[in-house]
């Protein structure tokens, strides 16, 4: 990340990131497929899991997920929080990875709807399922837009407040 926020994403080649870490870009291929890959990776994503996961299957998945996200996001170290807020805005100004990022939205959907039905007891196919998953991508989504948009905006306040939204059905005269 280091290497594609100086250099530029374009700029930065797989050898320069292999140099970056003192290894072969042979061997870079062992833990990614791609560069792109690189910018993909979040850490985050087993942390809000397990978090998720540590909550009681009574409580409304969405105020699960915003309880999750909350837990993982108000421990981050101002430097993750940058490292975040930067990954975003990379990905929103490269226009290769811009197209990366939708074109995996399909995937996105398919994993969010995993977590829910597998904590559900439903199916993964479930229209439910599916339209729940789907909204919660888009909230997030916005609320990426919103973060990058405003650098001094509140990462873990927006994402809950885009979350608090959806779990009220988002109303038009929303306050939150």
């Amino acid at each position: 990340m280091r290497l594609f926020l100086e250099k530029g994403y374009e700029e930065t080649t797989i050898e320069d990131i292999a140099e970056g870490v003192d290894i072969s870009p042979s061997t870079f291929f062992n833990y990614f497929p791609s560069k792109e890959a690189v910018v993909f990776q979040d850490d985050l994503d087993p942390l809000i899991i397990a978090a998720f996961d540590a909550q009681p299957s009574t409580v409304n998945p969405i105020r699960r997920l915003r309880n999750a996200m909350r837990t993982v996001f108000e421990h981050m170290t101002p430097d993750q929080e940058t490292l975040v807020r930067e990954r975003a805005q990379l990905f929103l100004s490269t226009p290769e990875l811009r197209g990366a990022m939708f074109s995996q939205f399909a995937d996105l959907v398919n994993q969010i709807a995993e977590l829910l039905a597998a904590r559900s007891g439903k199916k993964t196919s479930d229209f439910a399922v599916r339209n729940m998953a789907g909204a919660v991508l888009g909230v997030l989504l916005a609320s990426m837009l919103m973060i990058t948009e405003d650098p001094k905006a509140n990462m873990v306040k927006v994402a809950d407040s885009a979350l608090a939204h959806l779990e009220a059905g988002l109303p038009l005269d929303w306050k939150g």
